[in-house]
C-alpha cells in the first residue's frame, strides 16, 4: 500500500492496518489534548496559597475548565459529525495552547478561572470527538478501540502530574503552565494533519434492530434514542460526581493528612494508570458482552471503592486504596461511548456522545465544588466520600433499568 493512499484510507479500512494506525494517533492526541484535565489538580495548593483564597474557591478554575470541557464535547463532536475530526483537532490544539501560555501571565483569580475556559474548550476536541471517530473504524473490535483512545486521557493523568510534579521542584507553577502551552501546539496540530481521512459510515448503522445483521449494526431497545439519551446524561452526572472526590481533591486530601503534594501526585498517578488496565479490559469485556453490563459492573465497583478511602487514611493504604478505585472506575466512560454506538445513530454519534460526555464532566466540575463546598463546611473529607457515594447509587440503578429493557428487547428480537 502506498504511503499516500495508507493516510487517505477510506471505508476499506474497517478494522484493517489504517485504523489502527489512526487509534495509534488518537491516543497520542488524547495524551497530549486532555493536559488541562489534570494540570490544576497539581496546581491547586500553590495556586490556593497565591490567590489567598478558600479551598472551594481555589477549586473553580478546574470547575470553569470542566464546563469549557463539557461544552466542547458538544460543539466539537457536532463539528466532526459535519466536517471530519481533523480540523476540530487543529483548531482545538492552538486554543488549548493559547489558554495556557495566557494562564501563565494571569495576575488575578478571576483571570486564570476565564482562560480554564478556553483550556476546557481545546481539551474536549481531544476526548469526545475522538472516541466518536475511532468508532467509525471499528467492528469486531469497537469496543477495545474506543476504550484504547480513551486511555488517552487517563496516559495523560499519568504523565502530566508528573512532568508537573517534577517542574515545580525546578521552577514556578507560571511557568510549567507556559512550556505545557508551547509544546500543545507543536504536537497536536501536526498530529491532526494525520487524521484528514474521514469514515464512511455504514447504513446498517443507522438501522435498528433485526435490519442491522453486521457486528457494528444498531441494537434494539424499547426506548426512544431521547429517552435512551436522557438516562445516559443522568448516569454520567452521577457516576462522575462520585469520581471526582478522589481524582480532583486527592492531592489536596494527602496534604491536610500531613503529606506532601509529591505523595497525593504519585496517587493520582497510580489511581490513572490503573484506570488505563481498566478502560482495555473493559472494552474487551463490552465486545464480548456489550456496552451496558460493563457500565454496570463498573459502576458497582466504583462505589464499593470508595468506600474504602473512608476507614484507610494511612500513606501505604492510600496508595493501594487508590489503585483499587483506578482499577474499579476506569471503564465506566468508555462504555457510554460504546452504548451510544450500539443503540443510537451512527451519523450523529459525536454530538450524542458529546451530550453524555458533557454530562460526566458537569459530574465532575459539580463534584469537584461540591467535595470543596463539604471541606470548608465540615473540616473533613469523609463526608465528601459519602456524598459521592450516595451519586454512585443513583448511576447504578439507571445502568441496571437500561439494561433491563436492553436484555427485553433483545429477547422480543429473536425470532420465535
Amino acid at each position: 500500500m502506498h504511503l499516500r493512499s495508507f493516510y487517505s484510507a477510506g471505508d476499506n479500512a474497517i478494522d484493517g492496518p489504517y485504523a489502527w494506525f489512526r487509534m495509534t494517533i488518537a491516543i497520542l492526541i488524547g495524551t497530549f489534548g486532555t493536559v488541562g484535565l489534570w494540570a490544576f489538580v497539581v496546581v491547586l495548593p500553590p495556586i490556593q496559597a497565591e490567590f489567598g483564597v478558600d479551598r472551594a474557591a481555589a477549586s473553580l478554575p478546574y470547575t470553569s475548565a470542566m464546563v469549557g470541557f463539557a461544552l466542547g464535547n458538544v460543539l466539537l463532536g457536532r463539528f466532526a459529525d459535519r466536517t471530519g475530526v481533523a480540523m476540530p483537532v487543529a483548531i482545538a490544539g492552538a486554543a488549548l495552547g493559547a489558554g495556557f501560555i495566557l494562564s501563565s501571565f494571569t495576575t488575578a483569580l478571576w483571570q486564570f478561572v476565564i482562560l480554564q475556559v478556553l483550556i476546557g474548550l481545546g481539551g474536549a476536541a481531544c476526548f469526545g470527538p475522538l472516541l466518536a471517530d475511532i468508532s467509525h473504524w471499528f467492528e469486531k473490535r469497537r469496543g477495545i478501540a474506543v476504550a484504547a483512545v480513551a486511555c488517552g486521557n487517563y496516559l495523560s493523568g499519568v504523565l502530566w502530574p508528573t512532568v508537573i510534579k517534577l517542574a515545580l521542584e525546578h521552577t514556578s507553577w507560571r511557568v510549567t503552565f507556559l512550556g505545557i502551552g508551547i509544546f500543545c501546539i507543536v504536537s497536536i496540530v501536526p498530529l491532526a494533519l494525520l487524521m484528514r481521512a474521514k469514515p464512511v459510515v455504514q447504513e446498517a448503522d443507522e438501522m435498528p434492530g433485526a435490519q442491522a445483521r453486521r457486528p457494528g449494526g444498531r441494537r434494539p431497545i424499547d426506548l426512544s434514542p431521547r429517552a435512551l439519551q436522557s438516562l445516559l446524561v443522568l448516569a454520567g452526572l452521577g457516576c462522575c460526581v462520585a469520581m471526582s472526590m478522589p481524582q480532583v481533591h486527592i492531592v489536596a486530601y494527602c496534604i491536610d493528612l500531613g503529606y506532601d503534594i509529591a505523595r497525593g501526585a504519585e496517587m493520582l498517578s497510580l489511581m490513572l494508570g490503573a484506570g488505563i488496565a481498566s478502560r482495555l479490559i473493559s472494552g474487551v469485556l463490552a465486545d464480548k458482552i456489550g456496552g451496558v453490563p460493563t457500565l454496570l459492573l463498573g459502576s458497582v465497583l466504583q462505589g464499593l471503592s470508595l468506600l474504602l478511602y473512608i476507614p484507610f487514611n494511612g500513606l501505604a493504604s492510600l496508595y493501594m486504596v487508590s489503585f483499587i478505585f483506578g482499577l474499579s472506575q476506569g471503564g465506566i466512560i468508555p462504555s457510554y461511548a460504546i452504548i451510544v454506538r450500539e443503540y443510537l445513530p451512527a451519523r450523529e454519534a459525536g454530538q450524542r456522545m458529546g451530550v453524555v460526555i458533557m454530562a460526566t464532566i458537569i459530574g465532575m466540575a459539580l463534584g469537584g465544588w461540591m467535595s470543596g463546598w463539604i471541606y470548608d463546611l465540615t473540616g473533613s473529607y469523609q463526608a465528601a466520600f459519602l456524598n459521592g457515594i450516595a451519586w454512585n447509587l443513583g448511576n447504578v440503578a439507571i445502568a441496571f433499568f437500561i439494561l433491563y429493557r436492553a436484555r427485553r428487547s433483545a429477547m422480543a428480537a429473536v425470532p420465535a
